[in-house]
């Protein structure tokens, strides 16, 4: 878990809200012919061919919006992939969180009910298990989201206020993004969602749970939010190109156990660390590294107390800020600059019972220490 973030006052940050609660009529249309993506130019020709790109992306179409689903509930209606020849749909959990009925639709207008067989609430991330014929069941090619760069494309297929498989375009905004999760620590707080992408492609109330392409037609990301100071009259808020997106390395690790178990356990250290430090703070609080995660809080008896992390206990000369706690500036040799960077490690590579190394800045010397994890309580 981590201190929450300050957010600027006009800005409103949409965790779960993006499963439009007034559904529309999804428009039928024919199964898509499955074909190669085409390249958008020759890699050496120095020239950025529209045609070819337009190509490019009415081939990725109709190359996998076969395999992109709308999910309506008696509660609003959102987006959703084919994970499996089984039948297994992905989506987010608040899409189908407290319905009584859920409906899946396929692009060539196949309708079936869906029963959740699945739920993780810390990646917001649901399976849904449909009845369906195989002919109406097309998985998406899963890719690698540890190998996005800054800058590469990206597309959206979804629902956006029941436009049944809406595509949208955008660039990879940032990678290493947090998100609070829905899961309640002991004492009241929220756990952290990490590993998230940032992407500017539009995404409305509706896309939530639907999947976000690289430019080869592989499934990237599951869009979950958005952050906006935009709305509907009715409320509904609208895209401002902020977007955010559960990574696919993330959500290989959960849908397995899910399909399962039911359930997927998160690897828990028993920290809390602050978002970023400012010049001030670093002077204040004496370190002598400009990044790293900054500890401030361990919970009794938890993995970190047990290995001997040390949380900040001295007054500085900022409200509030303890001095003397361990900076984490690397987990298993990799260097850390932020929270967020060592939490997308843990939890994309990392299971409860299983050690990791952190390296830690106390005073002027660098200590390692090995932690066995646990599991989120």
């Amino acid at each position: 878990m981590k201190t929450k973030r300050s957010i600027l006052a006009l800005m409103i940050l949409v965790l779960a809200a993006l499963a439009c609660r007034t559904p529309l009529t999804a428009t039928q249309q024919p199964p898509a012919v499955i074909q190669p993506v085409s390249t958008i130019s020759p890699p050496d020709s120095g020239v950025i061919n529209p045609s070819a790109q337009q190509e490019s992306l009415v081939a990725l179409y109709d190359n996998v919006s076969a395999g992109t689903v709308a999910i309506l509930t008696d509660l609003g209606s959102g987006s959703g992939f084919v994970y499996d020849g089984q039948g297994h749909i992905i989506t987010n959990f608040h899409v189908i969180e407290g319905a009584n009925v859920i409906e899946v639709r396929f692009t060539s207008g196949f309708m079936a009910y869906g029963t959740v067989i699945g739920t993780d609430t810390d990646s917001d991330v649901a399976i849904v298990k449909v009845d369906a014929p195989a002919e109406e069941l097309h998985p998406l090619p899963l890719g690698d989201s540890n190998s996005l760069k800054v800058g590469q494309t990206v597309i959206a297929i979804g629902n956006p206020f029941g436009l049944d498989t809406t595509m949208t375009v955008g660039i990879i905004s940032a990678l290493g993004r947090t998100l609070d999760s829905a899961h309640e620590t002991p004492d009241g707080a929220l756990f952290t969602a990490g590993d998230i992408i940032q992407t500017d492609a539009a995404i409305n109330p509706g896309n939530s749970g639907g999947p976000l392409f690289n430019i080869n037609g592989e499934v990237v990301g599951v869009n979950r939010a958005i952050r906006t100071t935009n709305f509907t009259d009715d409320g509904q808020p609208l895209n401002s190109g902020i977007s955010f997106a559960i990574s696919i390395n993330m959500v290989k690790r959960v849908a397995p156990s899910l399909i399962a178990t039911g359930n997927y356990d998160y690897p828990f250290l028993g920290i809390s660390s602050m978002d970023s430090l400012s010049l001030e703070m670093v002077e204040a609080l004496g370190l002598k590294s400009y990044t790293g995660a900054y500890v401030t809080n361990v919970v009794r008896n938890g993995p970190a107390d047990k290995a001997g992390i040390v949380a900040g206990n001295k007054a500085t000369s900022i409200p509030g800020l303890m001095a003397g706690g361990d900076l984490i500036i690397a987990i298993d040799g990799q260097p850390t600059r932020t929270f967020d960077e060592m939490l997308a490690y843990l939890i994309t590579n990392k299971s409860p019972g299983e050690t990791v190394v952190l390296t830690v800045l106390r005073g002027e010397e660098k200590v390692d220490l090995s932690i066995t994890l646990d599991k989120r309580p």
